[in-house]
């Protein structure tokens, strides 16, 4: 069977495509500056510019966004006439985490066991370069069929909401026909998947105070508050006996009639140890995308090094909170902190800040865009269909993009399927995703210039 011309340029481009991931990801661009300077920052902006005006896109710009991150934006003209879509992806990433577990340095893109290792290589860097791919490909096989806006963040992985606020304040920039979004992943290597639905986010740090100082335990011990033991619970109290999240207010019976997670499946893909219980009831698929899920993610308290036997005064913790489609951020963030505040014991003095907050998200996949997407994937998968799956992870900003434009269609692809292990240690693309994924972008946008004319 002949290749397609697309699928047979992309694949000559994939050097080049190695090479420029491999000057993205040495950045270390991580949004926050008590983990690396913020000149990392606008380093990685800096070359997606450059990157941009390199592929012939004009109005480029860095923009100053009010969370104090740079996102990056530029307009590609296409014909007289033609649709819009707007690309997106962000060059920020999470912090390296223990860089001792890092098989090969976080910040290097290094090739092993076929696969691309280093921070940022599938989420999101590695989505910019997907966005390059497919657009060269169509420059060599006659030219990019729509007008393309991209836009590449600098603070998705914080949620801190510097694009979203940027763009609710300039609603012209973004408009589109159809957006694409290129941060979620594949429900399986190999198989071809839009995200359908996207949890909503609510970050949040609980702070509880019970002494003017540390006391000694043999002293004390007993009949002093101590404030980590009322921490601690007040969030046991978020998860019931099996292990589900409960939330007053917040129901946690949800059912996924989608693609469905086989258990065994997911003990692999989560690396759960053997003889480790899943915590929750309900299938996979409905604990990961159709209920609410709570993760403590850090605990400010002494550390054990050097701990002394004290009663501690204060602690605190960070706290992340996964909502369905259906349910507002603003309110679970509320019932939250009602539920918290009410189960720290002895009357402890207890205090809450927001860190990060964003609503979920549902497409639908019966449009006439989800329709160009799978016909696309069908020649970048041969023998494969497109399927639709949820994810449990959260970008802010689609929900905002859906507020501001209404009518346009959301599409969900990327690079971060289980293989990849996004967040974690030793992140990694796969290659083939890359090229594959390359290929159903540049024949979605040829198919729904397409669509658009007949």
């Amino acid at each position: 069977m002949t290749a397609h011309p697309i699928a047979e340029t992309v694949a000559s481009l994939m050097p080049r495509a190695k090479a420029e991931l491999a000057e993205l990801v040495a950045f270390q661009s991580v949004a926050d500056e008590a983990v690396a300077p913020k000149s990392e920052c606008e380093a990685a902006a800096a070359w997606v510019a450059d990157a941009l005006r390199a592929e012939d896109f004009e109005d480029v710009a860095v923009l100053d966004t009010p969370d104090g991150s740079q996102a990056v934006y530029g307009v590609l003209p296409g014909p007289a006439d033609a649709p819009t879509v707007l690309l997106y992806a962000h060059y920020d990433v999470q912090p390296m985490l223990d860089e001792a577990a890092w098989v090969s340095p976080p910040f290097e893109l290094t090739e092993r066991d076929g696969r691309w290792y280093g921070r940022g290589a599938a989420d999101c860097k590695g989505g910019f370069i997907m966005h390059l791919l497919a657009l060269r490909a169509l420059k060599a096989n006659g030219g990019v069929p729509v007008t393309v806006k991209m836009i590449v963040e600098g603070s998705e992985e914080q949620g801190t909401g510097g694009l979203e606020r940027y763009a609710q304040a300039n609603p012209e920039l973004l408009t589109s026909d159809a957006i694409v979004i290129g941060d979620t992943g594949n429900f399986r290597l190999g198989l071809p998947t839009v995200t359908s639905a996207l949890r909503g986010m609510t970050m949040i740090r609980v702070s509880v105070e019970t002494l003017r100082g540390n006391l000694h335990s043999g002293m004390f011990g007993g009949a002093a508050p101590d404030a980590l033991a009322a921490l601690i619970r007040a969030l046991d109290s978020l998860r019931a006996e099996d292990g589900s999240t409960v939330i007053e207010g917040l129901e946690p019976d949800g059912v996924w009639d989608g693609l469905q997670y086989p258990e065994e499946d997911f003990r692999t893909d989560a690396k759960v140890l053997d003889g480790v219980g899943l915590p929750g009831n309900g299938t996979v698929a409905d604990r990961l995308w159709a209920r609410p899920a709570v993760t403590v993610v850090g605990i400010d308290c002494h550390p054990v090094a050097g701990a002394t036997p004290s009663i501690p005064s204060t602690a605190r913790a960070q706290i992340s909170l996964r909502m369905p489609p259906g349910v507002d951020a603003t309110e679970a963030t509320k019932l939250l902190f009602a539920h918290l505040e009410k189960h720290v014991p002895w009357n402890a003095r207890v205090s809450f800040e927001q860190v990060g907050q964003g609503d979920a998200f549902r497409a639908d996949v019966e449009s006439p865009a989800y329709r160009s997407m799978a016909e696309a994937m069908a020649v970048a998968y041969p023998g494969q269909e497109m399927q639709a799956a949820g994810m449990g992870g959260s970008i802010p900003l689609t929900n905002a993009l859906a507020a501001l434009y209404p009518e346009a269609e959301i599409l969900l692809i990327g690079l971060s399927e289980p293989e990849a292990q996004i967040h974690a240690v030793n992140e990694s693309v796969s290659p083939q995703e890359l090229e594959r994924l390359s290929v159903s972008e540049a024949l979605f946008l040829s198919n729904y210039a397409q669509s658009k004319r007949g």
